[in-house]
C-alpha cells in the first residue's frame, strides 16, 4: 500500500475519533475543534511516510500538540474570561445551582479537575480513548514502561482525590456528631 493509500485509509477509519479526541479536550465552538482536526491531519499528510501500521495513538499524539497549541494561542483571551468570571462573581452576580442540576459522576469529573493535566490527559487517553499501555506509549511519545508508571501514578494521584472528597462529605460540618 503506498503511502497515500495508507493516509487515506488511516483518515477514513480515525478522523471520528480524533474529532471526538479533540472535542472533549478543546472547550469551543465545532469550527474551533474542526480547525484543530484539520491541522491534525494536514501534519499527518505531510509526515505520511511516518503514519505507523496502527496510527490512531500516532494520531492522538499529534492532536495533543495541535491542542496544545490551539491552547496556547488563545491564552491570553481565556484568562481574559477568567478574570471577568471572577469579577462577576465578586459583585454578587453569581448563578447557584441546587443539587437536583448535578450531573451524574460530577464528582469524578471535580476530582479529576484537581489533578495535573498530566495526570488528566493520562487518564482520559486510557478511559476516554480507551488506549492499552502500548498505545498510550505511543500517543505520550515514551517507552512503555514510563506509560504503565505514569497511568499508575495518575491512578493513584485521582483515587487519593476521590477518598479525599468523600471524607470531606461525610463529615459535612467537620464535626463528630456529639452536640
Amino acid at each position: 500500500m503506498s503511502t497515500d493509500d495508507a493516509f487515506a485509509a488511516a483518515y477514513r477509519a480515525h478522523y471520528w475519533a480524533v474529532s471526538r479526541f479533540v472535542a472533549r479536550r478543546l472547550d469551543a465552538p465545532a469550527h474551533e475543534v474542526e480547525e484543530v482536526v484539520a491541522d491534525v491531519f494536514a501534519i499527518a499528510w505531510r509526515r505520511r511516510a511516518e503514519l505507523p501500521d496502527a496510527p490512531l495513538p500516532w494520531l492522538y499524539g499529534v492532536a495533543r500538540n495541535c491542542l496544545a497549541n490551539a491552547v496556547r494561542g488563545k491564552g491570553r483571551y481565556r484568562r481574559l474570561l477568567h478574570r471577568l468570571t471572577h469579577h462577576e462573581a465578586a459583585h454578587g452576580r453569581q448563578t447557584v445551582t441546587g443539587p437536583e442540576a448535578e450531573r451524574p459522576g460530577s464528582w469524578v469529573l471535580e476530582a479529576l479537575d484537581r489533578l495535573s493535566p498530566a495526570d488528566q490527559e493520562v487518564l482520559r487517553l486510557t478511559a476516554w480513548e480507551d488506549l492499552t499501555v502500548e498505545e498510550l506509549a505511543v500517543a505520550l511519545d515514551c517507552g512503555r514502561s514510563a506509560a504503565a508508571m505514569r497511568l499508575h501514578r495518575a491512578r493513584r494521584r485521582l483515587r487519593a482525590e476521590i477518598d479525599r472528597t468523600r471524607t470531606a462529605v461525610s463529615v459535612p460540618g467537620g464535626g463528630d456528631g456529639h452536640a
